[in-house]
């Protein structure tokens, strides 16, 4: 006979198959991936609903541009055309001084936690409701060490050493306000009453409020106040509201909406009273510059005031001509914004250095003037002399005059201002929390994040498996390594059933175990059949009538397919034996429901003959040798002349012999048998058996002298990824019948 063609498959055919195969594989394992997908689901509606959720206090802050001060100095940002004074103001909104306070005054550096019950019991106490002010939720089950709803603790003080800062300590409460306070190592740091005053071993204590069943525990850490202001900085959210707009929204996150309104209250509170105080100092500062200027100014004017008069006396009141005052008014406004900017220059003496940009500007402001008062003078020096002397002393009388008058007003103005200092800051909304929709968790974005990612990671798991699962899932695929298949037996449920109640060890009666009796139109007894038939051919030209079955490794159904063959082969008439070979491990006694005793093992160590070790099965034609008693020796002997002396025996008794043997990568015993059987097959599992380890086992045999006719694959699923499916009259059939040798 010819030896069947080995198949081959285009380069851009596997290409298609991995493809398809991986969609198939995840069609194939859709309920894991909706299972596990589902499992996540359900863990992300668990964490969403049982969440603390997290509420956000916001406030509104307007910050004004600071406008010229009353001596003239304009704000040092405007002047270099900096970024709005908003961004000065956000960083002091989030200083230490600021901060600092609020966590002073508020101690927020003492942090107070009810106990609760591990996952539910937050959830449980948010949900309780008080009918009647003051009212605590009763225990569950029993479990009084738990705040389940109603509990609250105020502390008035609490000074610890450095070694307890930032530690966490367990208050306990007792009856009538009594309480215990442990450290993490249960050490006892304070023992006292609620109100009164405890202080010991560098440890001050006192509740202000105590409201909790005896029993109850709170957890309170005293956190330092340097590491409770770097916390709040980092939770307060300070922005400018659209660009140079001056308003400053604030926002902190926080499980108790009360606490954060109170917080960003007085942040906010703090912050304003600052920046009044700032505004105030700076015009007290002013007004003592002004009141040192006032007596000199006032002095030059009256010594101004006599020179023009004694002037005028001896000159017997001349007048001022036309031209005269028409030169003497120039002048004089240019003498008095000169004299301002000198003042100014005074002032910024005392808060800049020359090198900075606002003191450089005001000396250009002043150089100009300057430069424009000399082209002035050369018109003075053209006048007649009576008239330049006049000229002169009315300047100094006007200038002065204007000067005085001007400080004496903005002295004033400085002492209404700092009298009802507002500072350029205002408080427009006052911190609030929309208590009916926390910020935090997202429950949708949770459930929706939490589903994809047990998607994905269902997914990823198939494609994990499929990758690390090297099992061929083709009979194709056993042929390009050119060992022909003689049958696909599909997977079969009730087979699978009967198995499981023989290893429980309930399996019934001999012979209603086996599938191809209580179930013969099963579609992997079918598929027996077209392998009965491709036998019936491909051992015609064999050296006996024996037929060796074996395997790679276990669990790849060697005895399912030998004792259901031996069935439908008796079946037709044939006087068929089937024997255990699998003197370890083999149950085929099992399956058929009698003891191992008086088997294989005892013909061969001569505890019994063959006529005795023959047992008949409730099927004609079929008869079968159990294993007998597990040998310390099986394959010697096998190698024994007993075991050929058996097989040539039997060989003349019955129209086939099936040797259903153990598996040849675990021991050697099939080898032996095989040089002794006309005709040998393996089992292959589907998904089971890689291709390395197929081949590893047919170059086996062959070292040993063993020909392999072919292969069986086994437990063949109906999957999406497997091209090789059921047809509509069952199954696809992979005899070949006469075109194998």
């Amino acid at each position: 006979m010819q030896q069947a063609p080995v198949i081959n498959v285009r380069d851009d055919d596997n290409e298609e198959i991995d493809l398809l195969g991986l969609f198939g594989t995840l069609i194939d394992h859709k309920w894991l991936i909706a299972a596990v997908t589902g499992a996540f689901m359900a863990a992300g509606v668990a964490f969403a609903v049982l969440a603390t959720p997290v509420y956000q206090a916001n406030a509104l802050l307007q910050v004004e541009a600071k406008k010229n001060d009353l001596l003239g100095f304009s704000d040092v940002s405007s002047m270099l055309g900096k970024e709005s004074p908003s961004a000065t103001e956000i960083e002091l909104i989030k200083s230490r001084a600021v901060i600092g306070k609020t966590v002073d005054n508020l101690k927020l550096d003492i942090v107070i936690q009810p106990m609760y019950f591990p996952i539910v019991g937050e959830f449980l106490a948010r949900r309780f409701q008080n009918k009647n002010p003051g009212e605590i939720a009763d225990p569950l089950l029993g479990l009084n060490s738990y705040a389940w709803g109603g509990e609250s603790l105020k502390i008035f003080k609490l000074d610890l050493p450095d070694s307890q800062l930032d530690k966490k300590l367990t208050l306990t409460t007792g009856e009538n306000g009594h309480y215990t306070l442990v450290d993490e190592d249960d050490n006892l740091l304070a023992d006292s009453q609620a109100g009164q005053l405890f202080e010991q071993n560098g440890v001050t204590f006192q509740i202000e409020e105590l409201h909790a069943k005896p029993g109850t525990r709170f957890r309170i850490i005293r956190n330092s106040r340097l590491s409770s202001i770097l916390d709040y900085q980092e939770d307060l959210d300070v922005v400018e509201r659209g660009k140079d707009s001056g308003m400053i929204g604030l926002s902190l996150e926080s499980t108790d909406p009360d606490q954060a309104i109170k917080t960003l209250n007085e942040i906010a509170a703090i912050y304003v009273r600052q920046n009044v105080e700032r505004t105030s100092a700076e015009a007290a500062q002013s007004l003592a510059f002004l009141k040192e200027q006032l007596p000199v100014v006032k002095k030059d004017l009256e010594k101004a005031g006599n020179a023009l008069n004694e002037y005028q006396t001896r000159s017997k009141s001349v007048d001022i001509t036309l031209e005269t005052k028409a030169i003497l008014d120039q002048i004089v406004g240019l003498d008095t914004s000169i004299s301002e900017l000198k003042l100014q220059q005074a002032e910024m003496d005392r808060k800049f250095t020359r090198q900075h940009p606002a003191y450089r500007a005001l000396l250009t402001q002043i150089g100009e003037l300057s430069s424009k008062q000399k082209s002035l003078a050369s018109k003075v020096e053209g006048l007649p002399s009576t008239q330049q002397e006049l000229l002169n002393l009315t300047r100094d009388v006007e200038v002065g005059t204007a000067i005085y008058t001007q400080l004496l007003n903005k002295s004033q103005e400085l002492d209404v201002m700092r009298a009802g200092t507002v500072g350029n800051v205002r408080l427009i909304d006052t911190a609030d929390v929309n208590f009916l929709k926390p910020v935090k968790p997202k429950k949708a974005l949770i459930v929706l994040i939490a589903t994809i990612f047990g998607g994905f990671l269902a997914v990823a798991l198939v494609l994990v498996r499929k990758a690390l699962n090297r099992g061929l899932e083709s009979p194709e695929a056993i042929e390009q390594l050119g060992l022909p298949v003689y049958a696909s037996i599909p997977y079969s449920a009730l087979q699978k059933t009967e198995e499981d109640k023989i290893s429980r060890g309930r399996g019934r009666s001999a012979g209603s175990t086996l599938l191809a009796v209580s179930h013969p139109t099963d579609l992997a007894i079918e598929a027996l059949r077209s392998l009965r038939t491709s036998l019936h051919f491909a051992m015609h030209e064999a050296d006996n009538n024996r037929l060796m079955i074996s395997g790679p490794s276990p669990k790849v159904g060697k005895t399912f397919v030998s004792v259901n063959l031996a069935v439908v082969i008796a079946q037709t008439g044939l006087r068929v034996l089937l024997i255990d070979v699998d003197m370890r491990k083999g149950y085929l006694h099992k399956v058929l429901g009698t003891s191992a005793d008086n088997g294989l093992s005892d013909i061969l160590a001569r505890r019994c003959d063959a006529a005795t070790a023959i047992h008949k099965t409730a099927i004609d034609n079929f008869d079968f040798v159990s294993r007998g008693q597990i040998p310390p020796n099986p394959s010697e002997l096998l190698m024994h002349a007993n075991f050929s002396a058996l097989l040539e025996q039997a060989s003349k008794q019955y129209d086939l012999v099936i040797l259903d043997t153990p598996p040849l990568l675990a021991v050697t015993d099939a080898a032996i048998v095989g040089r002794l059987s006309g005709t040998n097959l393996i089992v292959t599992r589907y998904g089971l058996n890689p291709a390395k380890e197929i081949e590893l086992t047919v170059r086996r045999f062959s070292q040993n002298g063993v020909a392999i006719k072919g292969a069986i694959f086994n437990g063949v699923e109906r999957k999406a990824s497997n091209k090789y499916g059921y047809s509509d009259y069952g199954y696809y059939n992979y005899a070949y019948a006469s075109d194998k040798s």
